[in-house]
C-alpha cells in the first residue's frame, strides 16, 4: 500500500493545478505509476513529466534501448512499479524472456552484446556512480555524444522514478510482473 494517497484525478489537486494534470493525461493517458506521487508536488509533478516526455517518447534513442536502461534501473534500484511497467513495454516490444531474466537476476548471460552493453553500461553508472573507460567508448561510438547523453539522461530519469516509488511504497500496478526484492 502506498504511503501516499494516489492522485489519480484533477479533483485532487487545486485548480491552479489542473493544467498540470491535464498535460501528464495527454502526454500518458492517465494518471497511473510515479505521477500519482509526483502530483503531491503539482509543479515538481509538471517539470518531471516534461523531461519525461523527452526521454520515454521524443529522444532519438531507440526503445530497446530505453526499455533496457529502464529495466536495469528497476532492477538495481529494486522498484516494484518500474519494474512492472518496463518489463510489459520490453514485452510488447518482443524482447526475449532470455534478456528479462538476465537483467531480474542480475547476470548477463545469453543476452544479445548490444543488450548486454546498455545492461553493463547501466549497472557501472548505479553501482560504481562511474563507467569505466571502455564501457563509456563503447557507448559513444554506438550513439555518438547525443545518443550517449540521452542514454545517461535515461537513466536518471528512470533512477528518479524508482526513488520516488520507493520512498512511497508503490507497488507494481494490476497485472505487472512483480520483482522479488
Amino acid at each position: 500500500m502506498a504511503r501516499l494517497t494516489p492522485i489519480t484525478g484533477r479533483e485532487q489537486v487545486a485548480a491552479k493545478d489542473h493544467a498540470v494534470v491535464d498535460a501528464i493525461v495527454t502526454s500518458r493517458g492517465a494518471l497511473q505509476g510515479p505521477f500519482t506521487m509526483f502530483l503531491h508536488s503539482p509543479e515538481l509533478a509538471g517539470r518531471v513529466a516534461h523531461l519525461g516526455a523527452f526521454v520515454r517518447f521524443e529522444g532519438s534513442l531507440d526503445m530497446r534501448v530505453r526499455v533496457l536502461a529502464a529495466m536495469t534501473v528497476a532492477r538495481e534500484l529494486d522498484a516494484l512499479y518500474v519494474w512492472g511497467a518496463q518489463t510489459g513495454a520490453a514485452r510488447r516490444m518482443g524482447v526475449p524472456e532470455t534478456t528479462i531474466s538476465a537483467i531480474r537476476d542480475r547476470h548477463t548471460r545469453g543476452l544479445p552484446p548490444d543488450d548486454a552493453q546498455i545492461v553493463e553500461f547501466t549497472r557501472q553508472l548505479l553501482q560504481k556512480h562511474r563507467v569505466d573507460a571502455a564501457a563509456f567508448k563503447a557507448i559513444q561510438q554506438r550513439f555518438g555524444n547525443d545518443g550517449l547523453i540521452q542514454l545517461t539522461g535515461a537513466i536518471g530519469y528512470y533512477s528518479m522514478l524508482a526513488m520516488t516509488v520507493n520512498a512511497c511504497e508503490l507497488e507494481a500496478g494490476p497485472g505487472a510482473d512483480v520483482l522479488k526484492v
